[in-house]
């Protein structure tokens, strides 16, 4: 797995490019240094569908499934996807600003996507991850950290506690940190629960 200076994974076989009209400029390019996970399935629950890549390259068939009303008019996006197979799809360039994050704090700073990369596991809070899930986030984790000296990992409850839960207590943090085995990086503490994790605002 490799990423380019232009902040695109090189494509293969386990890996698809759909560049996401949902992105703008970061305020500082050299600021990167927050991995956040979050979990993601169109309609909730339901795993293998098109929607999640259809919302965020806003080609999103509302009539599709009567949930989807209340994403109308909703422009988002996340750098990464990765799929029940462990299937990565990349949206965004890892250079440019995802809208991943949302209202967010991060140690004291607002605004989280302006220094963060987002990571979608196709997933449900409470539904274990696949064992290529976690075996494609490991490297891509390892890849994304040589490549812009990421300082630490959250997930997205950590960042916005009152508005999300995901990735979820299904989520194995500490599976997860000690695959990617880099003390360097600040991780979230134990396996507990989003209500149970330490506050970062």
């Amino acid at each position: 797995m490799q990423l380019n200076n232009n902040g695109w994974l090189e494509q293969d076989s386990e890996i698809t490019l759909k560049p996401s009209p949902n992105f703008n400029e970061r305020p500082d390019p050299q600021d990167i240094s927050l991995l956040v996970i979050h979990n993601i399935s169109l309609p909730p629950g339901q795993f293998g569908t098109p929607y999640v890549s259809d919302l965020f390259l806003n080609q999103l068939d509302l009539d599709a499934d009567p949930w989807f009303a209340c994403l109308e008019g909703l422009k988002v996006s996340a750098h990464f996807l990765i799929d029940r197979t462990g299937h990565i799809t990349q949206f965004v360039s890892c250079n440019a600003r995802a809208w991943h994050a949302g209202v967010s704090s991060f140690e004291g700073r607002d605004q989280c996507n302006d220094f963060s990369i987002g990571i979608e596991l196709e997933g449900t809070d409470s539904e274990p991850y696949t064992e290529a899930q976690y075996a494609v986030l490991n490297r891509l984790t390892q890849c994304l950290s040589e490549h812009y000296g990421l300082r630490a990992v959250s997930g997205h409850h950590h960042i916005a506690p009152e508005r999300k839960t995901d990735p979820g207590a299904s989520f194995d943090w500490v599976r997860f940190s000690s695959a990617v085995n880099r003390p360097d990086i600040n991780w979230p503490l134990t396996n507990q629960s989003s209500k149970d994790q330490p506050n970062n605002n």
